[in-house]
């Protein structure tokens, strides 16, 4: 089916699950659908209240039995024609393959929930892997622009169609890059949220920042931006549209965020100017971050939208926030006991000196 600058084609996989394939091409009719499994889906998460932070914890057991970092020839994102050994990938003509994930943490079919003591609650919600191209030697810094724009394309289609969902509250397209982050297979790709309650970190940015719109009728984070761009001594990128900086208040050394200028709440609500501007923004960001230690950098790449409740959110700013665990070339920052347990972020390194750093590489965007 076509879309307004791309085109999206929804396929079913042998096990039953969906499969969205999206391109800048029209992507051909005759492309089949594949897995590497052939049972059906079979997921039951569910939710236990938490009383003491007054938040949801998802349990999902069967996530146990998930891949972890196999070897290349196995990778289960590759591209193969061997009916003998499908992968979650099918050959043909397209840029972007989003699927739902066969080990999710949340199910939109979630029907059980055990009796505790504590309040339980099926683990409704969607839980779906976007594979960002179908080159494994890939990464989001080394694509072009164009497809940069394309994914926050895909992104902003996938978040629609999910946030349509009565039950759905929230949606979070998110990258976990590098074994230092987690991630259990090398193929480039991320994930996409959607749960059926306001995740904990959410509702504090939705708290703030509705707070302040009450009291100054603008947004809170577009007025801390161009408070950035005044002062110019933590920007890494800077256009019309779009703005990167290293935040002032920085929880984690090297943390970045990016984001556009004007108000805007969805990624849906991007025009293609602010989309491209967008895809400027975060591959200067992507290569800057590789080349300050000539090495794929590891990080937690999230986007933030605004809550899709149907109630409209003037408060909130779409942005992204990117999480990297190193401090320097040779050490990790790991989270320690006054951050876990108290919430109190400790951060031994300044915002101005990290945005130094990366202001001073070299990078080019062609």
């Amino acid at each position: 089916m076509p879309h307004a600058q791309f085109h999206c084609r929804h396929l079913i996989k042998p096990d039953g699950r969906d499969l969205w394939l999206y391109s800048r091409r029209p992507i051909p009719s005759t492309l089949i659908p594949t897995s590497p499994h052939a049972d059906p889906l079979q997921a039951h998460p569910h939710l236990r209240w938490h009383p003491l932070r007054g938040e949801w914890v998802a349990y999902a057991s069967h996530r146990q039995n998930r891949t972890h970092l196999p070897p290349s020839e196995q990778d289960p994102f590759a591209i193969t024609t061997d009916p003998d050994h499908p992968t979650e990938l099918p050959a043909g003509d397209y840029e972007i393959a989003v699927f739902q994930n066969r080990f999710p943490s949340l199910s939109l079919q979630a029907s059980q929930a055990p009796k505790e003591i504590v309040p339980c609650v099926p683990g409704r919600g969607s839980c779906e892997v976007v594979v960002f191209t179908q080159d494994p030697h890939q990464a989001l810094s080394t694509l072009s622009v164009e497809h940069l724009t394309l994914l926050l394309q895909v992104w902003a289609d996938r978040t629609q169609a999910l946030g349509q969902r009565d039950s759905i509250q929230y949606v979070l397209p998110f990258e976990n890059k590098g074994m230092e982050m987690g991630v259990t297979l090398h193929h480039p790709h991320g994930q996409i949220y959607a749960y059926s309650v306001l995740p904990p970190i959410p509702q504090q940015m939705l708290d703030q920042q509705r707070s302040f719109f009450r009291q100054q009728q603008r947004s809170l984070l577009v007025e801390l931006l161009e408070q950035e761009i005044i002062h110019r001594q933590r920007l890494l990128y800077l256009d019309a549209n779009a703005v990167a900086i290293v935040p002032v208040c920085a929880r984690y050394p090297y943390e970045v965020w990016v984001a556009p200028r004007q108000p805007c709440a969805f990624l849906a609500d991007l025009s293609a100017p602010q989309r491209r501007s967008l895809a400027l923004a975060l591959k200067t960001v992507l290569l800057k971050y590789d080349g300050l230690w000539s090495r794929p950098f590891p990080y937690l790449m999230a986007w933030f939208q605004a809550p899709t409740d149907g109630a409209p959110h003037p408060e909130w700013q779409l942005h992204a926030e990117f999480y990297p665990p190193y401090r320097s070339a040779d050490k990790l920052k790991y989270l320690a006991g006054t951050e876990l347990a108290a919430g109190l972020y400790a951060n031994d390194t300044l915002p101005e000196a990290i945005a130094q750093e990366l202001q001073a590489v070299s990078i080019s965007l062609e």
